[in-house]
């Protein structure tokens, strides 16, 4: 019984670690998605200078990315206009962060929008995501 039981956890253990090292995660999807459009290399640092960067808009109101997801990416967050709040955006906090390509972009395009005034470029977009990703 212990001799099937150890040779059970052990295939389980050796196909979890193929399965994992071989899947592609919606991370490298998007990175390469953006490289294929000219962007990259991708850097955490810029990602974090995005992040806490300031824009004015066409209206004369200062935003940046802290605005509703604060400084600590591993807080919670709250949005500036309805209050809902924001699960953090570090992965290490909240796993359901950047599980889902197109979850992903949708909020990419509804949040560059809304803080910049114009879509994030693909390099600005691979930067925050390298960001995202080291906390």
């Amino acid at each position: 019984m212990k001799t099937s039981f150890s040779i059970a956890l052990l295939l389980l253990s050796l196909t979890a670690g193929t399965t994992s090292a071989g899947s592609t995660t919606a991370v490298d999807k998007l990175l390469q998605q953006y490289r294929n459009a000219g962007a990259g290399p991708f850097s955490a640092e810029r990602g974090q200078r995005f992040w806490h960067d300031s824009v004015r808009t066409v209206d004369g109101r200062e935003r940046r990315c802290t605005t509703c997801h604060t400084t600590d990416l591993r807080a919670r967050g709250k949005h500036v206009r309805t209050g809902k709040a924001i699960a953090p955006m570090a992965p290490s906090m909240n796993p359901k962060r950047l599980q889902k390509a197109k979850k992903i972009e949708k909020w990419f395009r509804r949040n560059c929008k809304w803080t910049l005034g114009r879509p994030c470029t693909p390099q600005e977009k691979g930067d925050l995501l390298r960001y995202l990703e080291s906390q």
